[in-house]
């Protein structure tokens, strides 16, 4: 059993001041009565690829627009590198921000839109040319300079917004759901080369997603936000397998959640518990099997009420004996879709490890 958890988790990797990249503190954002931000606090280290993690209206975005200087804080502070910002202009900002629209210049090149920052700041042309080529290099379009966005694909385009941001050197590279204009095939295709591109650039990503199995697969740490405040800080690992919160439980992926008459009968003891889905051991109940439980394990009977079929698994939700429901995941390894539709309505039961569920505290 996991150690109950603060509602705003600390995050288990202590770093030291001298490292951090983006350091708030008592960050806060009103729009007149409604709170945005409601009090962050946040560590994000040097090279570290951070996620921040939330459904829409969590105040994610509005952190990120306040890092960047696009916003002003109602109170806190905004530290990069160290240096406090908070009140400094984007400009005088060591980032740069990736947006979801790319925001690319139709009639520039791939090299004219790469370069242009660089020649609004004066940088002599022969450097200009030389870091744009780099950064297109960086992100594997060299060969593409001479081409129009027009011709370039949605995954092509993402990568040369990507480049142009890089080309400045930012200490801190802001990303704001820059994948979410892509199909899902090529969605997945960017995850991977984005995390590879912050590896090999060596640059602090903070990239803000609601989608959580973007932010599991890419990211070093993740902040999950609800309602303007963080509900856990955490390696994706922690934010999956040990959830602080019945927030965190339900967002991040799919959780079953155990509490009152069932988790005193189930479990036997009073609380809010918590288990993955694919955790969950389907047992038929004519399976001839009659102890299926170890002394590790928990069990709990009831009766099958729905049967997803997905191709690699199949969903079943079961409605327990002593109240509630839990949803369970199995991989079909042997069995045909004719074969799991058939077990609605059966008797079953459930069986998991103890040290697969969690407590949770709010």
């Amino acid at each position: 059993m996991f150690p109950v958890m603060p509602h705003q988790a600390v995050t288990s990797v202590t770093i030291p001041a001298s490292d951090h990249a983006v350091r708030l503190r008592g960050l806060r954002k009103s729009f007149g009565s409604i709170v945005a931000v409601a009090g962050v606090d946040l560590d994000v280290a040097d090279g570290e690829f951070f996620a921040m993690l939330g459904p829409s209206g969590s105040g994610k975005t509005t952190v990120l627009r306040m890092i960047a200087g696009f916003e002003s804080p109602t109170g806190g502070t905004v530290e990069l590198g160290g240096r406090d910002v908070t009140r400094l202009a984007p400009f005088e900002r060591d980032v740069n921000t990736v947006f979801q629209d790319y925001a690319l210049f139709p009639h520039m090149s791939v090299l004219e839109n790469v370069e242009y920052g660089l020649r609004v700041k004066k940088v002599p042309k022969a450097e200009r040319r030389a870091r744009a080529m780099d950064a297109l290099k960086s992100v594997r379009l060299d060969g593409f300079e001479k081409r129009r966005p027009a011709q370039l694909s949605g995954g092509q385009r993402q990568r040369v917004a990507l480049a142009r941001a890089l080309v400045n050197r930012p200490r801190v590279l802001l990303l704001d759901e820059p994948l979410g204009a892509l199909d899902l095939k090529l969605r997945e295709e960017m995850q991977v080369e984005l995390k590879a591109i912050q590896r090999e650039v060596g640059i602090t990503f903070l990239f803000v997603t609601h989608d959580q199995e973007e932010a599991l697969t890419m990211s070093d740490r993740v902040a999950v936000f609800n309602q303007g405040v963080i509900e856990q800080v955490g390696t994706p690992a922690e934010i999956y397998e040990r959830p602080a919160t019945a927030f965190v439980a339900g967002f991040v992926g799919t959780s079953n959640l155990i509490s009152g008459a069932a988790a005193r009968t189930v479990l036997g003891k009073d609380g809010t518990f918590s288990v993955r889905p694919e955790k969950l051991r389907v047992v038929l109940g004519d399976s001839g099997d009659p102890d299926p439980v170890g002394s590790d394990e928990h069990s709990a009977e009831g009766t099958v009420s729905e049967v997803v079929y997905a191709g690699p698994a199949t969903r079943f939700v079961v409605e327990l004996d002593a109240g509630g429901r839990l949803i369970a995941l199995q991989q079909n390894q042997e069995v045909s879709s004719m074969d799991v539709m058939g077990l609605r309505g059966h008797r079953v039961r459930l069986v998991w490890q103890r040290r697969h569920e969690f407590a949770i505290t709010s």
